[in-house]
């Protein structure tokens, strides 16, 4: 399992862009101030099944740092009730006004967070991206998997289930969100790679269930002949699986998912899907928090904290259902 990939940068510069004081650096070391109680807000993409399970590792991270230290940790979790980047940064803006110990974002548009992350840290909040990444010329800790990868290992599957030919589509989840729109990027470039292989359309669900069965079901109606999709986002391959059940299309058009939803993992053992290239959102919640307090004890963090993906079959499932 890989746990960290870190490339550690001068203590002073990432103490002074994550907002830490300099007396953080207390004489016996990085990584030696304690608090009685530390308050982190997580603040999601939007409302969502797979960001709770982030707030279930984040939580697991609090009772842990109880456990072992003695301390209280407090995690706030509010997360928009759409993926809209207004209302994202609004309930930041309001994080920032009560001075929490640091803040922990999933970004739906880096260049469009990008004011409201660099407020939190003129005021000396420190901040931790997870499933996401930086802003241009910012250099937070990110927490999560590597995008690409994921893509790539869904992307892969469907070529050799198809055996290298056939009509494939993409679900795009939010366009603006980087690791959604990096994953679609990567996935067209393994089918570009492979001659046998059409992308002959590609749907857009903004990370909602409903929205994703909905362009499903259009673009099969449209494509009768198509043999196969992959997605972007959790929410998609669930909505893409209930088109599939809809349509009466189970074992004529394959699915791989992405991520570990319960109804992911239900898709999977139904053989509505045939598997799914997970992330791991429980352990992201989890490093998210443990960087969070690493900082606030003013230890040196790494840039990124890799959570590794996997992919989830028949074989496996099972070991995956809570």
């Amino acid at each position: 399992m890989k746990i960290v990939k870190a490339s550690v940068v001068l203590a002073l510069g990432i103490l002074a862009s994550a907002g830490v004081a300099s007396s953080a650096l207390a004489a016996d070391g990085p990584g030696t101030e304690k608090h009685d109680s530390y308050r982190f807000v997580v603040v999601p993409k939007v409302v969502h099944p797979w960001f709770d399970k982030v707030n279930q590792g984040a939580q697991q991270a609090a009772a842990a740092i109880k456990a072992q230290t003695g301390s209280d940790v407090e995690i706030q979790y509010s997360a928009p009730q759409s993926a809209n980047v207004a209302q994202q940064n609004e309930i930041i803006e309001r994080a920032i006004s009560t001075r929490p110990d640091g803040i922990i974002v999933d970004l739906l548009d880096p260049s469009g967070n990008r004011t409201v992350l660099q407020e939190a840290q003129e005021q000396g909040i420190p901040i931790t991206l997870f499933d996401s990444i930086n802003p241009e010329g910012m250099n937070l800790t990110t927490v999560g998997s590597d995008f690409c990868e994921q893509a790539e290992m869904a992307a892969n599957r469907l070529i050799e289930l198809l055996d290298g030919q056939g009509k494939v589509a993409i679900m795009m989840g939010v366009p603006t969100a980087p690791n959604h729109a990096e994953r679609a990027r990567c996935a067209q470039a393994v089918f570009d790679e492979h001659e046998g292989i059409d992308v002959v359309a590609t749907g857009v669900d903004n990370d909602d269930i409903n929205t994703a069965q909905q362009q499903a079901s259009a673009i099969m109606q449209a494509n009768p002949d198509l043999d196969g999709w992959v997605a972007s986002d959790a929410a998609g391959p669930v909505g893409i699986g209930q088109a599939i059940k809809e349509a009466d299309k189970v074992g004529k058009v394959q699915l791989v998912g992405l991520d570990d939803l319960s109804q992911m993992l239900v898709l999977i053992k139904e053989g509505v899907a045939d598997s799914s290239s997970a992330s791991r959102p429980t352990m992201q919640g989890y490093w998210s928090v443990i960087n969070m307090w690493q900082l606030a004890t003013g230890a040196i963090t790494p840039n990124h904290i890799d959570t590794g993906n996997v992919m989830i079959t028949p074989d496996n499932v099972d070991s995956f259902v809570e």
